[in-house]
């Protein structure tokens, strides 16, 4: 299969699922598309074949979560704002409560939460593509989930009174 054909049919079949892993991390659009460009550039570059789409599939999650990572920690990140960032008075959808709550968490508790309920992966599964100890992950998902129960509680509680 040529490099183009394969590419396009990793687009194709995980482009959803890395823009996701893209806005958990960066929430900005402009860098989403750049992380989204930069994986699949990799993905083109990769010379070696994948064991299997299971493989093939962790191994981009793993490539996505390290671009957002450096992108989040690069000098020109941090030093600059983006226009999307600045406050625009605009009319917009509010996200649901849950949703809030999800990206209210740290990168990486947020991280774990969408890979196990979103994605459906497993702590292992996790543990590979996020470079940590499967012990390290069900620590954090545990983490996540009661700090999640804290704050949907917090927020129901405030809409009552």
């Amino acid at each position: 299969m040529e490099v183009s054909d394969r590419a396009s049919e990793a687009v194709e079949k995980y482009g959803d699922l890395i823009r996701r892993i893209c806005f958990l991390n960066l929430e900005n659009k402009t860098d989403v598309e750049d992380v989204f460009q930069d994986v699949f550039l990799k993905f083109m570059l990769h010379s070696n074949s994948f064991e299997n789409e299971e493989h093939e599939k962790a191994w981009l999650c793993r490539v996505t979560y390290n671009q957002c990572k450096d992108l989040r920690k690069s000098f020109w990140k941090s030093r600059v704002d983006s226009i999307e960032e600045m406050e625009i008075p605009c009319e917009t959808p509010e996200p649901s409560a849950i949703i809030n709550a999800v990206l209210a968490l740290p990168p990486d508790l947020r991280q774990i939460i969408y890979l196990h309920f979103y994605e459906g992966m497993t702590i292992p599964e996790i543990a590979v593509i996020m470079s940590k100890n499967i012990n390290t992950v069900y620590t954090k998902l545990h983490r996540a989930k009661a700090k999640l129960k804290t704050k949907l509680r917090e927020d129901y509680l405030h809409e009552t009174l």
